[in-house]
């Protein structure tokens, strides 16, 4: 490094910018830090916004052999067992919704639907 500064000084020739000054590095620090929170919020927004809007939710699938499954699916606050085979989907049953941690709760401690 010395010897690429002295020979730069005996040609006479202006020697290379090896840091930036210290306000150009902090200006770059923060849109770079702008940026990224920028970015997260966006994603934040869009996965919520997703999320929120979905009508169906496919809860599990079972494989019952080749092609055949079962599947729980809630449609608009409503559990479905549906069969899906080739050539045709049926609706099974309709299941109950499972308990809230509340319910549980009550049962486990023995202070069920009779309290």
């Amino acid at each position: 490094m010395t010897f690429l500064l002295a020979y730069t000084d005996i040609l006479q020739v202006p020697g290379p910018e090896l840091a930036l000054p210290v306000w150009q590095t902090f200006v770059a620090l923060v849109v770079v830090l702008v940026l990224l929170a920028g970015l997260a919020w966006v994603l934040k927004k869009g996965v919520l916004a997703r999320r929120g809007a979905q009508a169906m939710n496919v809860e599990t699938a079972l494989a019952l052999g080749e092609r055949r499954s079962l599947v729980i699916v809630t449609v608009e606050g409503r559990r479905l067992l549906i069969g899906l085979t080739p050539a045709q989907v049926s609706l099974v049953t309709e299941l109950q919704p499972p308990p809230t941690f509340e319910q549980t709760v009550a049962r486990a401690t023995g202070q069920g639907a009779g309290a």
